[in-house]
């Protein structure tokens, strides 16, 4: 597709009356210009003015042999490349009744993106291939406002779309500003992200390999399980691992994070620091510092940090802790709690690394003019200024805004207990939890792993027992870690491993070593199988696997 060849149209709202923009427009102009690959649209308000929507089209048919990129919202939303017969599934079944639409939808995009029909989508960039050849479309500045790429298969149309919703401006103004690559798989996206303004942190580290202590207890940990599990990773992997993570249960409600439960940690969060920090290892500790509880105090005692909806109540945020609340990212009190909160936690109690989960609370609703996209990017830039040289492993956050702020980011959904998705996966949103999901997501997001930051494919399991039993085989179980260890540099258990047989402990020591190989090309076989062409040790070989009942099979091709 040539670039000269996308038309474009915007449309905008002035004293009560939409207006698209024409040549000779006496309020608005809109500039289009192209220097090689990439295209940017700049627009000019001589007066404030509210966007109302803004896209640029370009015709083409697709083949039966073009697979097409979906990439999904945020951490946890699907990801997959499509075949032009696939259909991208939104909201399903029970979720899209209002009261339940009122905690599922606020997730995902399901507010300002078109599902349904032939159409497929893909947030910040996407890339149609056939066989070997990849054409790519990426943005390179997200600052003011997500980009969504949609492939409609049936109208023959590749349309690029900004999510102005919210937007309020005058003078200038960036809409789009995105380039296209064809090559190879990696040729492409090398050249996007060495063209992407904003570059990865210089990495500190270049794999994680450790412990988190969420998928054994949830919310049920104490001092006592910390101190027990840290010991157990130690005796299992001693310097072979490098990082012990705590995870959500610490504090006494989700946005109170300062308030550590005393009867679960009587000697205070620095003394788990210390001892994780005694063993050699980076501490880790989890906060979703948008987040807050219903019965949180931050909420009764400062209501008005919240983010609320034109009819002035609090926008719920998600399904969690039976529901929550957004702070406003864009309230300086809520800035300054959540610096003091920051300065504590890598400061006083002396934690090397902070998993942020939750992050698209920031932006969910559109305000002060801000886009969402806006809101996501001064959110992002707040926490990084917050972390300072520490790390930050970003979690349910829109992919593109962790571009050049994060160390470390979740690519997938959280792993199920169970190698089989559970009922609720076929009836609600795109970013519940799901094993299947999770491999998928791992896979066809491979090519963001030491580009832009460390790739967290989420846990895997090698336990047997523990406080929440998993139902794997052990062929699920080997399946889980061989896809975490290619195409993932966080590799973490929540097992206790001072409880792992000789076999379990080999299984643990291999997963956390570098992946070696390279990964040639992955291909999905139906519904559920996937294929990876991968060359290791001077041999081409083919490791393919089954979505619905984990087999799997490694040969020499």
């Amino acid at each position: 597709m040539k670039l000269e060849n996308f038309s474009l149209r915007v449309v905008y709202e002035r004293n009560g009356k939409e207006t698209v923009v024409t040549e000779g427009d006496p309020v608005v102009s809109v500039e289009k210009v192209i220097e090689g690959n990439r295209l940017t649209v700049i627009l000019r308000a001589s007066e404030r003015v509210r966007l109302r929507s803004a896209r640029l089209v370009h015709m083409r048919s697709f083949s039966d042999d073009e697979r097409i990129f979906g990439g999904g919202y945020q951490s946890w939303t699907r990801t997959l490349e499509y075949g032009v017969k696939d259909a991208q599934r939104g909201l399903l079944s029970v979720a899209k009744i209002p009261a339940v639409r009122k905690f599922a939808a606020p997730t995902g995009d399901y507010d300002f993106v078109i599902y349904g029909g032939k159409l497929i989508h893909s947030h910040g960039y996407t890339y149609i291939r056939n066989g070997e050849n990849v054409e790519l479309f990426g943005s390179l500045d997200e600052s003011t406002g997500f980009t969504v790429f949609y492939a409609d298969i049936r109208e023959h149309v590749f349309a690029v779309v900004k999510d102005v919703e919210g937007v309020e401006t005058e003078g200038e103004y960036k809409l789009f500003d995105f380039m296209r690559a064809e090559g190879s798989y990696d040729e492409v996206f090398d050249a996007y992200f060495k063209a992407y303004p904003i570059k990865a942190p210089v990495r500190k580290i270049k794999r994680l390999a450790g412990y988190t202590s969420w998928y054994n207890y949830y919310q049920n940990i104490d001092e006592k399980i910390i101190l027990r599990d840290l010991d157990g990773l130690y005796k299992t992997a001693g310097n072979r691992a490098n990082i012990f993570q705590i995870d959500d249960g610490y504090e006494s409600m989700v946005g109170d994070w300062l308030a550590v439960d005393e009867k679960k940690f009587p000697s205070g969060m620095k003394a788990m620091a210390d001892a994780i920090h005694s063993k050699g290892y980076l501490a880790g500790l989890w906060l979703a510092p948008f987040a807050a509880q219903f019965k949180a105090k931050v909420v009764s005692e400062h209501p008005d940090w919240l983010v609320r909806d034109k009819k002035g109540k609090p926008v719920v945020a998600g399904f969690a802790w039976n529901g929550f609340y957004a702070l406003d990212s864009e309230n300086p009190d809520v800035r300054e709690y959540l610096k003091k909160v920051f300065a504590t936690v890598l400061g006083e109690w002396g934690y090397d690394m902070v998993k942020l989960d939750f992050l698209y609370a920031a932006c969910m609703h559109p305000r002060g003019g801000k886009s969402r996209g806006r809101l996501m990017h001064d959110a992002m830039a707040f926490l990084r200024e917050c972390v300072g040289g520490k790390l930050l492993l970003g979690c349910g956050v829109p992919m593109t805004s962790s571009f050049g702020f994060a160390d470390a980011c979740r690519t997938g959904c959280d792993a199920e207990l169970s190698f089989q998705d559970r009922y609720y996966v076929s009836c609600t949103n795109q970013e519940i939890i799901s094993t299947r999901h999770s491999i998928e997501n791992t896979v066809f997001r491979r090519h963001l792993n030491g580009r832009v930051f460390l790739s967290d494919p989420d846990v895997f399991f090698l336990r047997d027992g523990g406080m929440k039993k998993v139902d794997y085989t052990d062929t699920q179980k080997e399946l889980l870690a061989k896809v975490n260890k290619m195409f993932g540099s966080v590799l973490f258990v929540s097992d206790n491993t001072g409880e792992y047989d000789h076999k379990k402990r080999e299984m643990l020591l291999d997963a956390y070593e570098p992946f070696e190989g390279k990964v040639r090309a992955v291909e999905r076989r139906g519904r559920n199988g996937i294929d990876i062409y991968f060359n290791e040790n001077g041999t081409d070989k083919i490791m393919s696997f089954d979505l619905s009942t984990g087999d799997m099979s490694v040969k020499a091709e």
